[in-house]
Protein backbone atom coordinates (compact mmCIF):
# COMPACT_ATOMS: atom_id res chain seq x y z
CA UNK A 1 0.00 0.00 0.00
CA UNK A 2 1.48 3.50 -1.17
CA UNK A 3 1.86 6.03 1.45
CA UNK A 4 0.37 9.20 0.92
CA UNK A 5 1.92 11.70 3.28
CA UNK A 6 0.59 15.02 4.22
CA UNK A 7 2.39 15.46 7.97
CA UNK A 8 5.39 18.13 6.91
CA UNK A 9 5.06 20.12 9.81
CA UNK A 10 5.55 17.79 11.61
CA UNK A 11 8.69 16.47 10.01
CA UNK A 12 9.61 16.54 6.25
CA UNK A 13 11.24 13.36 3.81
CA UNK A 14 14.88 14.32 3.25
CA UNK A 15 15.16 15.76 0.14
CA UNK A 16 17.76 12.87 -2.02
CA UNK A 17 20.14 15.45 -2.89
CA UNK A 18 20.72 15.74 0.68
CA UNK A 19 20.80 12.87 1.66
CA UNK A 20 23.62 12.19 -1.15
CA UNK A 21 25.76 15.20 0.52
CA UNK A 22 25.76 13.67 3.58
CA UNK A 23 27.00 10.22 3.07
CA UNK A 24 30.56 10.92 2.58
CA UNK A 25 30.63 12.71 6.11
CA UNK A 26 30.14 9.35 7.93
CA UNK A 27 32.01 7.62 5.83
CA UNK A 28 35.17 8.80 4.52
CA UNK A 29 35.28 12.45 6.39
CA UNK A 30 34.55 11.72 9.76
CA UNK A 31 37.36 14.08 11.09
CA UNK A 32 36.82 16.25 14.21
CA UNK A 33 36.23 19.96 12.43
CA UNK A 34 38.04 20.82 15.70
CA UNK A 35 41.63 18.72 14.84
CA UNK A 36 44.62 20.25 14.37
CA UNK A 37 45.39 18.29 11.16
CA UNK A 38 43.69 18.19 7.99
CA UNK A 39 41.97 15.55 7.87
CA UNK A 40 39.57 17.30 10.43
CA UNK A 41 40.15 21.09 8.61
CA UNK A 42 38.62 19.53 5.71
CA UNK A 43 35.44 18.80 7.80
CA UNK A 44 35.68 22.56 9.26
CA UNK A 45 35.57 23.95 5.60
CA UNK A 46 32.38 22.27 4.75
CA UNK A 47 31.04 23.60 7.86
CA UNK A 48 31.53 27.26 6.87
CA UNK A 49 30.26 26.63 3.74
CA UNK A 50 27.11 25.43 5.41
CA UNK A 51 26.94 28.15 7.19
CA UNK A 52 27.31 30.00 4.81
CA UNK A 53 24.24 28.40 3.27
CA UNK A 54 21.65 28.82 6.19
CA UNK A 55 22.50 32.40 6.29
CA UNK A 56 22.30 32.74 2.65
CA UNK A 57 18.39 31.56 3.02
CA UNK A 58 17.50 34.44 5.95
CA UNK A 59 19.98 36.74 4.24
CA UNK A 60 22.58 37.73 7.34
CA UNK A 61 25.71 37.17 8.22
CA UNK A 62 27.36 33.51 8.47
CA UNK A 63 28.73 34.72 11.76
CA UNK A 64 25.12 35.29 13.00
CA UNK A 65 24.23 31.12 12.50
CA UNK A 66 24.86 28.93 15.30
CA UNK A 67 23.99 25.27 15.33
CA UNK A 68 21.95 23.60 17.55
CA UNK A 69 20.19 20.25 17.39
CA UNK A 70 16.57 21.33 17.42
CA UNK A 71 14.44 24.22 17.33
CA UNK A 72 13.39 23.22 20.85
CA UNK A 73 17.43 23.87 21.79
CA UNK A 74 16.99 26.89 20.06
CA UNK A 75 13.83 28.21 21.39
CA UNK A 76 15.39 27.52 24.96
CA UNK A 77 18.39 29.00 24.06
CA UNK A 78 17.25 32.64 22.74
CA UNK A 79 15.14 32.95 25.62
CA UNK A 80 17.23 31.97 28.80
CA UNK A 81 19.96 33.99 26.63
CA UNK A 82 17.93 37.26 26.85
CA UNK A 83 16.76 36.68 30.69
CA UNK A 84 20.59 36.31 32.32
CA UNK A 85 21.60 39.01 29.91
CA UNK A 86 19.18 41.26 31.57
CA UNK A 87 19.06 39.76 34.80
CA UNK A 88 16.84 43.12 36.13
CA UNK A 89 14.18 42.40 33.93
CA UNK A 90 11.61 39.46 34.96
CA UNK A 91 8.96 39.65 32.30
CA UNK A 92 8.50 37.58 28.77
CA UNK A 93 5.97 38.04 26.51
CA UNK A 94 4.36 35.70 24.09
CA UNK A 95 1.15 34.20 22.69
CA UNK A 96 -1.01 31.58 23.89
CA UNK A 97 -0.50 29.78 20.38
CA UNK A 98 3.37 28.96 20.62
CA UNK A 99 4.93 25.77 19.80
CA UNK A 100 5.42 23.95 23.13
CA UNK A 101 9.03 24.52 23.13
CA UNK A 102 8.08 28.03 24.30
CA UNK A 103 4.91 27.44 26.43
CA UNK A 104 6.45 24.58 28.20
CA UNK A 105 9.56 27.13 29.13
CA UNK A 106 7.69 29.57 30.10
CA UNK A 107 5.30 27.65 32.09
CA UNK A 108 8.73 26.05 34.09
CA UNK A 109 9.62 29.99 34.27
CA UNK A 110 6.67 31.01 35.86
CA UNK A 111 6.96 28.23 38.46
CA UNK A 112 10.36 27.97 38.80
CA UNK A 113 12.11 30.75 38.96
CA UNK A 114 9.34 33.62 39.40
CA UNK A 115 9.29 35.12 36.10
CA UNK A 116 5.86 37.02 34.77
CA UNK A 117 4.46 35.87 31.60
CA UNK A 118 1.88 37.56 29.57
CA UNK A 119 -0.01 35.17 26.94
CA UNK A 120 -1.53 37.11 24.02
CA UNK A 121 -4.68 35.89 22.58
CA UNK A 122 -6.15 35.66 19.18
CA UNK A 123 -9.25 36.29 17.62
CA UNK A 124 -11.30 33.61 15.95
CA UNK A 125 -9.16 33.13 12.95
CA UNK A 126 -5.79 32.79 15.32
CA UNK A 127 -4.89 36.56 14.67
CA UNK A 128 -2.85 38.58 17.11
CA UNK A 129 -4.15 42.41 17.73
CA UNK A 130 -1.03 44.21 17.38
CA UNK A 131 -2.46 47.06 19.95
CA UNK A 132 -2.46 44.36 22.40
CA UNK A 133 1.14 43.68 21.71
CA UNK A 134 2.26 47.22 22.37
CA UNK A 135 0.07 47.50 25.31
CA UNK A 136 2.16 44.23 26.64
CA UNK A 137 5.34 45.60 26.39
CA UNK A 138 6.72 46.98 30.05
CA UNK A 139 9.80 48.79 30.64
CA UNK A 140 10.79 45.05 32.98
CA UNK A 141 10.32 43.22 29.23
CA UNK A 142 13.22 41.24 28.68
CA UNK A 143 11.82 39.43 25.57
CA UNK A 144 9.04 39.10 23.32
CA UNK A 145 8.68 35.58 21.22
CA UNK A 146 5.95 35.63 18.56
CA UNK A 147 6.15 32.91 16.12
CA UNK A 148 6.69 33.42 12.70
CA UNK A 149 4.24 30.89 11.21
CA UNK A 150 1.67 28.58 13.70
CA UNK A 151 2.42 24.73 13.41
CA UNK A 152 -1.26 24.02 13.45
CA UNK A 153 -2.65 26.08 11.45
CA UNK A 154 -0.50 27.64 9.07
CA UNK A 155 -1.27 31.28 10.35
CA UNK A 156 1.71 33.86 9.55
CA UNK A 157 2.43 36.59 11.65
CA UNK A 158 3.19 40.07 10.86
CA UNK A 159 6.79 39.72 12.50
CA UNK A 160 8.01 42.75 10.69
CA UNK A 161 5.61 45.29 12.40
CA UNK A 162 5.99 43.37 15.77
CA UNK A 163 10.31 43.37 15.49
CA UNK A 164 9.65 46.66 14.82
CA UNK A 165 7.62 47.35 17.64
CA UNK A 166 9.86 45.37 20.09
CA UNK A 167 13.03 47.46 18.62
CA UNK A 168 11.16 51.17 19.13
CA UNK A 169 10.46 49.95 22.62
CA UNK A 170 14.25 48.60 22.90
CA UNK A 171 13.14 44.95 23.67
CA UNK A 172 14.96 41.88 22.51
CA UNK A 173 12.51 39.53 19.78
CA UNK A 174 13.06 36.73 19.15
CA UNK A 175 10.67 34.29 16.60
CA UNK A 176 10.08 30.71 16.54
CA UNK A 177 10.08 30.56 12.46
CA UNK A 178 10.73 26.10 12.61
CA UNK A 179 7.65 26.69 10.15
CA UNK A 180 8.20 29.17 8.13
CA UNK A 181 11.62 28.41 7.02
CA UNK A 182 11.91 27.38 3.70
CA UNK A 183 8.08 27.93 2.72
CA UNK A 184 8.15 31.99 2.87
CA UNK A 185 10.77 34.65 2.03
CA UNK A 186 12.28 35.73 4.98
CA UNK A 187 15.09 38.58 5.16
CA UNK A 188 17.01 39.22 8.35
CA UNK A 189 18.69 42.68 6.84
CA UNK A 190 15.09 44.70 6.41
CA UNK A 191 13.87 43.23 9.90
CA UNK A 192 14.85 43.86 12.99
CA UNK A 193 14.82 40.26 14.42
CA UNK A 194 17.17 39.61 17.79
CA UNK A 195 17.26 35.91 17.33
CA UNK A 196 15.40 33.50 15.04
CA UNK A 197 14.81 29.69 15.77
CA UNK A 198 15.03 27.07 12.53
CA UNK A 199 14.77 22.89 12.74
CA UNK A 200 16.71 21.15 9.82
CA UNK A 201 13.52 18.40 9.95
CA UNK A 202 10.72 20.68 8.74
CA UNK A 203 12.53 21.94 5.70
CA UNK A 204 13.89 18.19 4.14
CA UNK A 205 16.87 18.36 6.01
CA UNK A 206 17.64 15.22 8.66
CA UNK A 207 16.51 15.50 12.13
CA UNK A 208 18.76 16.31 15.21
CA UNK A 209 20.12 19.46 13.60
CA UNK A 210 18.93 23.39 14.10
CA UNK A 211 20.30 26.78 14.07
CA UNK A 212 19.77 29.89 16.29
CA UNK A 213 20.34 33.33 14.42
CA UNK A 214 21.65 36.07 16.82
CA UNK A 215 21.85 39.38 15.83
CA UNK A 216 25.51 41.42 16.06
CA UNK A 217 26.41 43.04 18.94
CA UNK A 218 23.69 41.41 20.69
CA UNK A 219 23.99 40.30 24.10
CA UNK A 220 24.61 36.68 24.61
CA UNK A 221 24.68 33.88 27.13
CA UNK A 222 25.34 30.09 25.59
CA UNK A 223 22.63 27.55 26.82
CA UNK A 224 25.18 24.80 26.88
CA UNK A 225 28.28 25.64 28.45
CA UNK A 226 31.70 23.58 27.47
CA UNK A 227 34.07 23.40 24.79
CA UNK A 228 34.98 26.16 22.45
CA UNK A 229 32.63 24.40 19.45
CA UNK A 230 30.32 27.57 17.86
CA UNK A 231 32.71 30.66 19.00
CA UNK A 232 32.03 29.53 22.35
CA UNK A 233 28.06 30.11 22.09
CA UNK A 234 27.36 26.81 21.52
CA UNK A 235 29.44 24.16 23.47
CA UNK A 236 30.00 20.26 21.99
CA UNK A 237 31.47 18.46 18.95
CA UNK A 238 29.50 19.38 16.00
CA UNK A 239 27.07 17.61 14.37
CA UNK A 240 28.77 17.79 10.82
CA UNK A 241 26.69 15.40 9.08
CA UNK A 242 23.80 17.26 9.97
CA UNK A 243 25.06 20.84 10.04
CA UNK A 244 26.01 19.97 6.19
CA UNK A 245 22.69 18.33 5.42
CA UNK A 246 21.12 21.26 6.88
CA UNK A 247 23.51 23.74 4.47
CA UNK A 248 22.06 21.79 1.46
CA UNK A 249 18.71 21.81 2.78
CA UNK A 250 19.36 25.89 2.58
CA UNK A 251 20.38 25.79 -0.55
CA UNK A 252 17.55 23.97 -2.31
CA UNK A 253 14.90 26.02 -0.27
CA UNK A 254 16.10 28.87 -2.38
CA UNK A 255 16.05 27.39 -5.73
CA UNK A 256 12.17 25.88 -4.24
CA UNK A 257 10.75 28.70 -2.92
CA UNK A 258 8.60 29.59 -5.80
CA UNK A 259 7.43 26.17 -6.24
CA UNK A 260 6.42 25.83 -2.79
CA UNK A 261 4.18 29.46 -3.27
CA UNK A 262 2.81 28.20 -6.29
CA UNK A 263 2.22 24.08 -6.98
CA UNK A 264 2.22 23.21 -3.32
CA UNK A 265 -0.41 25.96 -2.55
CA UNK A 266 -2.09 24.99 -5.79
CA UNK A 267 -2.50 21.24 -4.49
CA UNK A 268 -3.32 22.47 -0.65
CA UNK A 269 -6.10 24.74 -2.59
CA UNK A 270 -7.50 21.93 -4.09
CA UNK A 271 -7.62 19.24 -1.25
CA UNK A 272 -9.02 21.91 1.08
CA UNK A 273 -11.64 23.27 -0.96
CA UNK A 274 -12.68 19.40 -2.03
CA UNK A 275 -12.74 18.04 1.30
CA UNK A 276 -14.87 21.79 2.53
CA UNK A 277 -17.58 20.77 -0.40
CA UNK A 278 -17.91 17.12 0.09
CA UNK A 279 -18.13 16.89 3.59
CA UNK A 280 -20.89 18.75 5.27
CA UNK A 281 -20.11 20.70 8.96
CA UNK A 282 -16.76 21.13 7.83
CA UNK A 283 -14.79 24.49 9.03
CA UNK A 284 -11.60 25.74 7.91
CA UNK A 285 -9.48 27.24 11.02
CA UNK A 286 -7.03 30.15 10.64
CA UNK A 287 -6.63 33.30 8.28
CA UNK A 288 -7.54 31.91 5.09
CA UNK A 289 -5.56 34.95 3.63
CA UNK A 290 -2.47 34.77 5.55
CA UNK A 291 -1.35 31.26 6.06
CA UNK A 292 1.72 28.83 4.67
CA UNK A 293 1.07 27.59 1.57
CA UNK A 294 1.16 24.10 2.56
CA UNK A 295 -0.95 24.02 5.41
CA UNK A 296 -4.59 23.46 6.02
CA UNK A 297 -6.26 22.37 9.32
CA UNK A 298 -9.92 21.78 9.09
CA UNK A 299 -12.33 20.84 11.28
CA UNK A 300 -14.79 17.92 11.12
CA UNK A 301 -17.61 18.62 13.33
CA UNK A 302 -19.20 15.37 15.31
CA UNK A 303 -16.07 13.37 14.95
CA UNK A 304 -12.63 12.34 17.07
CA UNK A 305 -9.79 13.69 15.35
CA UNK A 306 -7.84 10.14 16.80
CA UNK A 307 -10.57 8.18 14.76
CA UNK A 308 -10.37 9.93 11.44
CA UNK A 309 -6.10 9.46 11.60
CA UNK A 310 -6.49 5.94 12.85
CA UNK A 311 -9.14 4.85 9.44
CA UNK A 312 -6.76 7.31 7.38
CA UNK A 313 -3.86 5.50 8.24
CA UNK A 314 -5.27 2.37 7.98
CA UNK A 315 -6.08 3.39 3.85
CA UNK A 316 -2.26 4.60 3.91
CA UNK A 317 -2.56 8.44 4.29
CA UNK A 318 -0.30 10.15 6.86
CA UNK A 319 -2.21 14.03 8.61
CA UNK A 320 -1.87 15.36 12.21
CA UNK A 321 -4.70 15.94 15.00
CA UNK A 322 -2.25 18.84 15.77
CA UNK A 323 1.31 19.59 16.77
CA UNK A 324 2.75 16.05 16.70
CA UNK A 325 4.81 17.34 19.87
CA UNK A 326 1.23 17.33 22.01
CA UNK A 327 -0.64 14.42 19.61
CA UNK A 328 -0.31 11.93 23.04
CA UNK A 329 -3.02 14.36 24.85
CA UNK A 330 -6.14 13.96 24.33
CA UNK A 331 -7.33 17.43 25.25
CA UNK A 332 -8.52 19.16 22.50
CA UNK A 333 -5.28 21.90 20.86
CA UNK A 334 -4.72 24.58 22.76
CA UNK A 335 -4.12 26.60 19.33
CA UNK A 336 -8.09 25.98 18.38
CA UNK A 337 -9.33 26.79 22.02
CA UNK A 338 -7.24 30.28 22.04
CA UNK A 339 -9.54 30.60 18.79
CA UNK A 340 -12.57 29.92 20.45
CA UNK A 341 -13.48 26.92 18.07
CA UNK A 342 -16.05 25.03 19.32
CA UNK A 343 -15.78 21.99 21.44
CA UNK A 344 -17.40 19.62 19.15
CA UNK A 345 -15.32 20.79 15.99
CA UNK A 346 -11.88 21.29 18.07
CA UNK A 347 -12.03 17.79 18.69
CA UNK A 348 -12.54 16.76 15.23
CA UNK A 349 -9.82 18.85 13.74
CA UNK A 350 -6.97 17.42 11.33
CA UNK A 351 -4.26 19.29 9.90
CA UNK A 352 -2.77 18.90 6.36
CA UNK A 353 0.87 19.89 5.33
CA UNK A 354 2.21 19.73 2.30
CA UNK A 355 6.01 19.04 0.70
CA UNK A 356 6.64 19.51 -3.12
CA UNK A 357 6.86 15.94 -2.77
CA UNK A 358 3.22 15.72 -3.13
CA UNK A 359 1.21 15.12 -6.08
CA UNK A 360 -2.16 15.95 -7.24
CA UNK A 361 -2.48 11.99 -7.38
CA UNK A 362 -2.05 12.43 -3.65
CA UNK A 363 -4.99 15.19 -3.28
CA UNK A 364 -6.96 13.21 -5.10
CA UNK A 365 -6.44 9.66 -3.44
CA UNK A 366 -7.20 11.70 0.12
CA UNK A 367 -10.80 13.44 -1.99
CA UNK A 368 -11.83 9.88 -2.46
CA UNK A 369 -11.31 8.38 0.47
CA UNK A 370 -11.49 11.00 3.90
CA UNK A 371 -15.56 11.49 3.03
CA UNK A 372 -16.55 8.16 3.41
CA UNK A 373 -14.40 7.88 6.69
CA UNK A 374 -16.18 11.06 8.12
CA UNK A 375 -19.99 9.64 7.19
CA UNK A 376 -19.27 6.18 8.71
CA UNK A 377 -17.68 7.65 11.98
CA UNK A 378 -20.60 10.33 12.53
CA UNK A 379 -23.05 7.20 12.37
CA UNK A 380 -21.63 6.26 15.33
CA UNK A 381 -21.09 9.53 16.88
CA UNK A 382 -24.15 10.75 20.05
CA UNK A 383 -22.09 14.38 19.06
CA UNK A 384 -23.76 13.88 15.45
CA UNK A 385 -27.35 13.12 16.89
CA UNK A 386 -27.61 15.62 19.16
CA UNK A 387 -26.14 18.59 16.35
CA UNK A 388 -28.91 21.47 16.27
CA UNK A 389 -27.45 23.81 14.06
CA UNK A 390 -27.55 24.07 10.50
CA UNK A 391 -24.79 22.60 8.27
CA UNK A 392 -21.62 24.44 8.12
CA UNK A 393 -18.72 24.91 5.85
CA UNK A 394 -17.97 28.68 6.37
CA UNK A 395 -14.21 29.13 7.45
CA UNK A 396 -13.75 31.12 10.46
CA UNK A 397 -11.96 33.45 8.37
CA UNK A 398 -14.61 34.36 5.96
Amino acid sequence: MKTIYMDNNATTQVDPAVFEEMKPFFTELYGNPSSMHRFGGQVGVRLKEARARVAALLNCEPDEIIFTSCGSESDNTAIRSALNAQPDKRHIVTTRVEHPAILSLCKYLEKKDGYEVTYLGTDENGRLDIQEIKDAIRPDTAIVSIMWANNETGNIYPIEEIAAIAKERGVVFHTDAVQAVGKIPIDLKTTPIDMLSLSGHKLHAPKGVGALFVRKRLPFRPFLIGGHQERSRRAGTENTTGIIALGKACELAIQHMDEENTAVRALRDTLETGLLAAIPDSILNGDRDNRLPNTSNISFGYVEGEAILLMMDQLGICASSGSACTSGSLEPSHVLRAMGVPFTFAHGSIRFSLSRFNTAQDVDYVLETLPPIIKNLRKLSPFSAQKSAPACTKSFSE
